[in-house]
């Protein structure tokens, strides 16, 4: 029984928990979160305990720790954490400074501890299956990846404005999906981008509508376009292009059920957002990371990914500021 603690009481804490409430291999032991409503709540929820995050790092039964909390504690957390010899779930971004992300990933290196990065895109089934059908040469080698990310609303301006930016906060999936899909390196990064659907977000220094356009090491080809705004729901889409063919990763809806009218055919629209999207690949996450707590496996997503990811999102803001192409 792996004995977990949680730092961060917010939305995606909240569905942390749930999926390691559900684990027979885990119990969440303690809640920590600096609105203490809500600490409460979930713990009195989940059978835990509040607790602040020193008093769960010297609990020495505590085996792994989720840190759900804002961006800016990432880093310090991460720190804490691997000097208490915990094993690690950590949100994506590591930090929004890149420096610190790669302090963080030294420690965590020296430590020997388990770091999980959260990337749950890896672990949709239908991701996961292109995956494996291309790591199969079912298309021989890939080529060309096309990546759509599209919101059905951008979040409060008061966010945006401690983001980081839409491609530190939204896109970091995206490049990670390039990385883990073509299995190769950037090379280059050219990144350009609009204010397109609220001018408020312009006001706070950011844009809604990207492009980005990556060069791998090995010649392979990248196109991510992103909106803040898609008004039929959470957009999330690739396909991978390769010597033998493509492989296509679509949108999931609520149900299949298709309507033939005289008027139309019709189907559901994509799911509402990414809780809904990705609430299987959450569970999927949590479920691995546990399991290579319990069993030694290795992780599918390390902060080393997260590293990387992260030089991404900063070659492509520069990109888009300096208005020109970004070499790694």
């Amino acid at each position: 029984m792996i004995e977990a603690a949680l730092f961060g009481a917010g939305r995606i804490g909240r569905i942390h928990a749930g999926n390691l409430a559900r684990l027979p291999g885990a119990r969440l032991k303690y809640v920590a979160d600096v609105n203490q409503a809500a600490a409460d709540e979930l713990a009195l929820r989940h059978g835990a305990k509040v607790a602040t995050v020193d008093a769960a790092l010297a609990d020495r039964t505590i085996g792994a720790v989720v840190i759900a909390s804002n961006t800016d504690t990432h880093a310090d957390l991460l720190l804490r954490a691997a000097a208490a010899g915990k094993a690690i779930f950590c949100e994506k971004p590591v930090d929004l400074d890149l420096a610190r992300a790669v302090s963080a990933a030294g420690a965590v290196d020296r430590a020997g501890v388990t770091c999980l990065i959260g990337f749950q895109r890896r672990y949709d089934p239908t991701f996961a299956a292109v995956k494996a059908r291309l790591a199969a040469g079912e298309i021989g080698e890939p080529e060309m990846l096309i990546v759509t990310s599209r919101d059905p609303g951008a979040p409060p301006v008061d966010y945006i404005k401690v983001s980081g930016g839409i491609f530190k906060d939204m896109l970091i999936h995206d490049f990670d999906i390039c990385r883990w899909i073509l299995d190769d390196e950037a090379a280059t990064v050219y990144a350009t981008g609009s204010c397109l659907t609220d001018p408020a977000i312009e006001a706070a220094g950011d844009i809604d509508s990207t492009t980005v356009t990556i060069r791998t090491h090995r010649g392979r080809l990248a196109q991510i376009n992103t909106s803040r705004r898609a008004a039929y729901g959470y957009d999330q889409r690739f396909e991978v292009l390769g010597a033998k063919g493509m492989l296509q990763a679509g949108n999931h809806r609520p149900t299949e059920v298709a309507a033939h009218t005289a008027m139309n055919v019709s189907h559901d629209k994509p799911e509402h957002f990414f809780l809904e999207r990705y609430r299987v690949a959450y569970a999927n996450e949590m479920a691995h990371f546990i399991d290579a707590v319990a069993g030694g496996k290795p992780l599918n997503t390390t902060i080393a990914d997260g590293v990387k990811a992260l030089e991404l999102a900063d070659a492509a803001t520069r990109s888009w500021r300096e208005r020109r192409i970004v070499e790694l």
